[in-house]
């Protein structure tokens, strides 16, 4: 058994549809999936659909862009085996998808204003199936007309990132409101890849009482200081332990889709699998792949200067 807790596609910020994500799980052996887009489930029916075609097991997931306004930090965090249609999740992504939207089309007229050749008509194209536009449909355009070929890391941070000519972040929801949404919905609340941010410890001793089931222990951002942190943290309460390759297809994913080992040392993920199973007979009949639709096919006329 090969297990993958972490997985985006095209539905946010990957350029592999769920077909082709659920094709190469297939093809690695992989026998348990997480696809958790961004902020929305709008893809789970169709994974749901596709993986019973294929013999993999999906699990149901998504990964809310949530920041604790307490320390000033991004705190994402992962939700497994909520019940479809998902309300709680939807009601509380729905307006950060839209502000994502739009600071991606300031960012987009950022752009054509420093004199990058970029449309915005372009970069709808590349996010045609996604619930939003992101950098990374921004970054593909430019590097196909030759922009940071030699070296995208570069361009990236000259561009989007902490002092970038088109840096501004948008407005995350609250982590606490996260974790709530995904239990209200069923599922199970899992804090993300918690070595991407110095105070992530202090916040998840927090986040006990709100709900939080476990923390993603294998994870590239997780070094081995990390892990020890966090096999503490879950021996105290008993926490559930994932693992995942944040895979985004060709849009900079440091690892490959289930390139890790089959059974993470240290992880319970059968708990999830457990709870999977438990909630499968109420998923059944209500998946929905229109949740959230993607985004839309032409811009306002007044969003395109």
């Amino acid at each position: 058994m090969s297990i993958d807790m972490h997985v985006h596609t095209h539905i946010s910020d990957s350029d592999y549809s769920i077909a082709q994500t659920l094709g190469l799980a297939e093809s690695r052996g992989v026998s348990h999936i997480a696809i958790t887009d961004h902020d929305t489930v709008s893809g789970v029916g169709r994974a749901l659909e596709l993986g019973k075609a294929l013999g993999i097991s999906v699990i149901p997931g998504v990964e809310i862009s949530a920041f604790d306004f307490k320390r000033k930090k991004k705190a994402h965090i992962l939700g497994y085996n909520f019940v479809l249609p998902a309300p709680a999740i939807t009601r509380l992504c729905a307006p950060l998808l839209m502000r994502r939207r739009e600071n991606s089309l300031w960012q987009l007229a950022t752009l054509s204003s420093l004199g990058y050749d970029i449309s915005p008509a372009e970069v709808l194209e590349k996010a045609r199936h996604s619930t939003s536009i992101y950098k990374a449909h921004m970054m593909e355009v430019l590097i196909n007309k030759g922009y940071g070929q030699s070296d995208y890391v570069t361009l990236y941070r000259q561009l989007f990132g902490k002092d970038g000519l088109c840096a501004r972040d948008i407005l995350y929801v609250d982590v606490h409101e996260a974790i709530q949404a995904v239990k209200e919905d069923g599922g199970q609340a899992i804090f993300a890849h918690p070595g991407q941010e110095e105070s992530s410890f202090d916040l998840i001793e927090e986040l006990w009482d709100t709900g939080l089931d476990g923390i993603e222990l294998h994870h590239c951002d997780n070094s081995p200081v990390d892990k020890a942190k966090i096999l503490a943290l879950a021996k105290q309460r008993h926490l559930i332990l994932t693992a995942g390759s944040d895979f985004h297809g060709n849009y900079g994913s440091k690892v490959d889709l289930g390139d890790l080992p089959a059974m993470p040392p240290h992880t319970n993920i059968s708990r999830v699998l457990d709870f999977a199973r438990t909630q499968a007979a109420r998923t059944v009949g209500q998946a929905s792949t229109a949740l959230c639709p993607p985004f839309p096919a032409s811009l306002p006329a007044t969003s395109q200067g």
